[in-house]
């Protein structure tokens, strides 16, 4: 191979040197790499030996060594100049080119620019003249207090979104008139069969506007369809108004970003396809299910194409249950396309709701500010990572809350107002794990943004892997300090508030937004997996590293384990060069590890898991099943045994939650 090599060399100086500039790469998505040789190296020999005054360009040999085709870019000095080429990621071609014995580095040549931050009025902190003060404190770095931000802007400095991908948001439909919102805005449908809960005179239809999903007092108190629907902060029957739960959700997904108005969000240019699956009252799981269908591009009896399929789905609703043969049926239907569906958990403080407990789908679970589980958040090993979902710190009454979720809504207390471009804020607030889960698709949006081809088990392990591990202090329950927060412990029947995390309860760990996204462009993430319930004294726990990533066409080289620490529990590793390892901890306690994996490019990524060492128990999966409303409410008769009825833990109504959120936070 190296005779060949010589052999090559001088041909191919004399090939570039006369080769026209059009055979330089100049697509914006090409790799593109700063490339420094060595002083004495072949390359610069050849070069010093050329009798052409010009610099000789080196990409093809470069390219035959590693057997791709490479183009040479501009020069920075004599020995540094950028190579460019096609069908692989920047990361990827700095990596492979930095093995070159000629090559002193190589590395990425980002393209930077002016502002990561966007000029959107409400995304910067300290905000004057309005509160929260703290403005989109959800999006920011990780800094002080704020330690579940998602820290998006190293997110975009590599992509601001795609418009090739969408995502499709399933909810009460969508006030299309919103400024923030309309130019991100695909044609969608209305999935709502029932004519009553569609609120809008007609069943399935190509309007997926929000009509408004107000409740009188008459239809809570009277013996109709939606008896019992409307609560008040007391859970007594009481009217309730229009939420616009839809047109808050999509907001954190796909508002329009550096429009000098309004408010940032986490996908910025992906599109969002609108479905209306949920009404008055709720919604059927037909519908929903219908609504996934045909938002993933499967055809649906009686409703057009889809022309615009998405390849993430936003679903902040659930309910109470284990999940069913159906969902699994359909949620089998849209891996096998490619598309990953994001759920909120739930906001009971109980075990996991439906559909985030099914399996497959990225189940979220929400944070309070300092990263601890908001008290209103459901919990448990289903979930596969938590974002924040707001929370108010004070409680009392009138007073404004201090870290709700920010997003788009409208005015209207029944009916819409047009254009009325109003924005959540604290004392009209989002709070919910319905926002946790849209700041996970706009994430997953980002991520396709920069590698289309991940399928859904890679953005998992990318999501679970760039997680940050949840604090273990900071936590507060607003009482001076007279009582602690504990661990979050296993769901029951009794529901659990503030706790501090554990990944058995809430996930891998907190998104951070930055750190997926540069793990997908990169196509690499390490990733760690042990039983989820826990480790115990004495006995031999397995970890893994066998589901991290890598890139189609490259593979995993080499696994290095270490003890980050041992918490005095664990002894050292005796073998820590395989896909696994094993520990057998002495007593109760902690202990971190950490993986890093180097694949055959020599492109390497790491992760750590804190693991605790608890006292062996019985897991209890809870199931609550609603008690019966009079007259063909809540799941009482035999017709409604597929509504998910009222949908108390995916509407995130902001009169509930937030007497939720000053209760349990």
């Amino acid at each position: 191979m190296i005779f060949l090599r010589r052999l090559a060399l001088p041909a191919a100086i004399a090939l570039l040197m006369t080769a026209p500039a059009s055979l330089a790469l100049a697509a914006e998505d090409a790799a593109r790499v700063i490339v420094k040789f060595k002083a004495g190296s072949v390359l610069m020999r050849a070069q010093a030996q050329s009798a052409s005054p010009q610099r000789v360009a080196h990409a093809l040999s470069l390219g035959q060594r590693i057997g791709r085709t490479l183009h040479d870019g501009p020069g920075l000095s004599s020995r540094t100049q950028v190579v460019l080429a096609d069908g692989l990621s920047s990361a990827q071609l700095a990596a492979r080119l930095a093995q070159e014995s000629d090559v002193e580095y190589a590395v990425v040549d980002h393209k930077r620019f002016r502002l990561a931050a966007p000029n959107d009025t409400l995304y910067g902190d300290n905000l004057a003249g309005f509160t929260p003060t703290a403005g989109q404190w959800y999006l920011r770095a990780p800094i002080g207090a704020l330690q579940s931000s998602i820290n998006v802007e190293p997110a975009w400095d590599i992509t601001h979104g795609s418009a090739s991908v969408v995502v499709a948001v399933l909810d009460t439909g969508i006030r299309d008139d919103h400024a923030d919102l309309r130019a991100n805005l695909l044609p969608g449908y209305d999935m709502v069969t029932d004519v009553g809960m569609a609120n809008d005179d007609t069943g399935r239809d190509a309007d997926a506007s929000d009509p408004g999903d107000w409740i009188t007092y008459a239809e809570t108190t009277g013996s109709g369809q939606f008896a019992g629907c409307g609560r008040d902060d007391n859970h007594n029957l009481a009217a309730e108004n229009s939420t616009w739960h839809g047109t808050q959700t999509t907001g954190l997904i796909g508002a329009l970003t550096n429009n000098g108005i309004g408010m940032a969000s986490v996908g910025r240019n992906v599109r969002i396809l609108p479905v209306r699956v949920l009404g008055k009252c709720g919604g059927y799981d037909s519908d929903i299910m219908a609504g996934m269908l045909w938002a993933a591009g499967i055809s649906v009896s009686g409703v057009p194409a889809n022309p615009n399929p998405a390849k993430v789905i936003n679903l902040s609703l659930g309910g109470s249950g284990a999940c069913t043969q159906a969902y699994r049926d359909t949620l089998g239907q849209l891996t096998t396309l490619g598309v990953t569906v994001v759920a909120s958990a739930g906001n009971s403080g109980l075990g996991v709701t439906v559909p985030a407990n099914c399996p497959g789908v990225i189940g979220v679970a929400g944070l309070r500010h300092v990263g601890t589980k908001v008290g209103y958040s459901d919990l448990g090993p289903e979930i596969t990572i938590s974002a924040p979902a707001g929370n108010c710190v004070n409680t009392l009454s009138g007073q404004p809350c201090l870290y709700p979720i920010l997003t788009t809504s409208n005015a209207g207390t029944t009916t819409p107002i047009a254009a009325s471009n109003i924005y959540t804020d604290s004392y009209y607030t989002s709070l919910g794990t319905s926002f946790s889960a849209p700041m996970v698709s706009g994430t997953i949006g980002l991520m396709l943004s920069v590698n289309p081809a991940l399928t859904p088990a890679a953005i998992r392990t990318i999501l679970m892997g760039s997680a940050r591990a949840f604090p273990t202090t900071g936590g507060d329950n607003g009482d001076g300090g007279s009582t602690s927060v504990p661990r979050c412990a296993a769901p029951s029947s009794t529901e659990q508030a503030q706790c501090y995390c554990t990944p058995a309860t809430c996930g891998a760990g907190m998104l951070d937004t930055g750190a997926a996204v540069a793990a997908a462009n990169a196509g690499l993430q390490a990733q760690i997996d042990f039983s989820k319930t826990g480790a115990v004294p004495s006995q031999a726990l397995a970890i893994s590293g066998v589901n991290s990533w890598v890139a189609s066409g490259r593979s995993i080289a080499a696994y290095q384990w270490t003890l980050v620490d041992g918490g005095g529990i664990v002894a050292p590793l005796t073998s820590a060069s395989g896909s696994s390892i094993s520990v057998t901890p002495s007593a109760l306690g902690r202990f971190t590890v950490r993986l890093t994996i180097t694949d055959d490019l020599s492109a390497t990524s790491t992760t750590s898991q804190t693991i605790d060492v608890v006292t062996p128990t019985a897991v209890t999966t809870v199931t609550t099943t609603p008690a019966s409303g009079g007259g063909g409410g809540a799941l009482g008769g035999g017709t409604l045994l597929g509504l998910l009825a009222a949908l108390i833990s995916a509407l995130a109504l902001a009169r509930r939650e937030r007497t939720q959120a000053s209760r349990k936070a």
